[in-house]
C-alpha cells in the first residue's frame, strides 16, 4: 500500500503530468464515494450519502444552482458506475494523450474544465427552455466527465483529423470518424433517459472543436485556466529561505524569482530549417517518429500565416 501511496505522490510532483492528475483525481473520488456509500449503507444511514451526492451533482434547476454553485465544477470528478468512470478516463486517456504530445500539459486541462463548464451550463440552458425538458427540471442532476472527454475527444479529432487508432476487432480507424460516431450516437440519445448527459457530451464537443480552431489562428481561449493554474500551483510551492549575508555593513539578500516559463514548456517559433527537417522526419518515418517538442514546433509554425 505504502509503494502505491508513493508512486501516486511522484505522479503528483511532476510539474507536465496533468493527464494523469486529472485521472487520478477521478480515480480518488470514485473509491471514496463507493467507500462512503458502503460504509452508510451498511449503517443503514444511506440518506447521509445521498446528501454528499446531491452537494457533487449539477442540478438543473437554476434555484437549487445558485445554492451550490461549486456543482458546476464537482459534477465531472464525480462518478458512481464502475463502468462509466472507467469508459470516460480511457476516452479522456486515449485522446488526452495526443492533446499533451503535440500542444502540451495545459491545454489538456483547459480543454477538460472548459469542456466540462460549457456541458453543464448547457445541460442547464435546455432544461430551462425547451418544453419537452421543462417538465422535469426540478428532479434532474448530472454527474460524469462525459462532456469534459468530450472535448478533449473533439479537440484531438479537430487538431489531428487523420491520426488513427487501432481498434480491436475493427483495424486502423481515423479518430475523426470516432468523434462523428460518438457525436451522432449522443445526439440521437438526446431524447432518451440519459438525454441530459447527452446535451453535455454535445456542449463539450462544441467547446473542442471551437477551442482548437481558435488555437490555430493565434487566439487561445485557455488563458484563464492557465492563470488561475499558476496561482494554484503559487499556493503551494515552497519558497526558499532568505538568506541575508553581512559584507562591509552591506546587506545582500538572495531570493529565487519564478517565472512562468520554469513551469510550462515554451515553444519558440521554429526557423525554416528546423520545419523542413521535421517535414523531412515525417516522410520518412510518420508522425509517430516525432518528438514531443517536434510535434509542439509543428503546431507552432502551422499558427504563423
Amino acid at each position: 500500500m505504502s509503494n502505491i501511496v508513493d508512486d501516486i505522490k511522484r505522479e503528483f510532483e511532476k510539474s507536465e503530468n496533468s493527464l494523469v492528475k486529472i485521472i487520478l483525481i477521478n480515480t480518488a473520488v470514485f473509491l471514496v464515494l463507493l467507500l462512503v456509500k458502503i460504509i452508510f449503507t451498511l449503517s443503514q444511514s444511506s440518506n447521509i450519502y445521498s446528501w454528499i451526492i446531491d452537494m457533487l451533482e449539477l442540478p438543473a434547476s437554476p434555484q437549487e444552482f445558485i445554492r451550490k454553485p461549486w456543482t458546476l465544477i464537482t459534477y465531472f470528478f464525480t462518478h458512481e458506475d464502475i463502468f462509466h468512470i472507467l469508459f470516460n478516463m480511457l476516452f479522456f486517456y486515449w485522446f488526452g494523450k495526443l492533446i499533451d504530445e503535440y500542444l502540451g500539459a495545459k491545454r489538456v486541462v483547459a480543454l477538460y474544465f472548459l469542456g466540462g463548464i460549457a456541458g453543464g451550463l448547457i445541460y442547464m440552458l435546455i432544461y430551462n427552455v425547451l418544453p419537452f425538458f421543462q417538465t422535469q427540471v426540478e428532479s434532474s442532476t448530472m454527474l460524469g466527465a462525459s462532456a469534459a472527454a468530450f472535448s478533449v475527444a473533439v479537440g484531438a479529432s479537430t487538431l489531428l483529423p487523420n491520426y488513427t487508432f487501432n481498434l480491436i476487432f475493427l483495424g486502423p480507424i481515423r479518430i475523426k470518424f470516432i468523434a462523428l460516431f460518438y457525436i451522432i450516437l449522443s445526439l440521437a440519445q438526446t431524447v432518451g433517459p440519459n438525454a441530459g448527459g447527452n446535451l453535455a457530451h454535445l456542449g463539450g464537443a462544441l467547446v473542442g472543436y471551437i477551442f482548437i480552431k481558435l488555437l490555430q489562428n493565434g487566439t487561445d481561449l485557455g488563458k484563464p485556466v492557465y492563470a488561475i493554474m499558476n496561482g494554484w500551483t503559487g499556493l503551494f510551492r515552497r519558497r526558499p529561505s532568505m538568506q541575508v549575508t553581512y559584507r562591509e555593513k552591506q546587506v545582500y539578500r538572495s531570493t529565487s524569482v519564478y517565472s512562468s516559463s520554469s513551469t510550462s514548456s515554451t515553444i519558440e517559433m521554429p526557423d525554416q530549417h528546423e520545419i523542413d527537417t521535421i517535414l523531412d522526419k515525417i516522410s520518412k518515418s510518420g508522425y509517430e517518429s516525432l518528438t514531443k517538442e517536434e510535434k509542439q514546433k509543428l503546431f507552432k509554425a502551422s499558427q504563423q500565416k
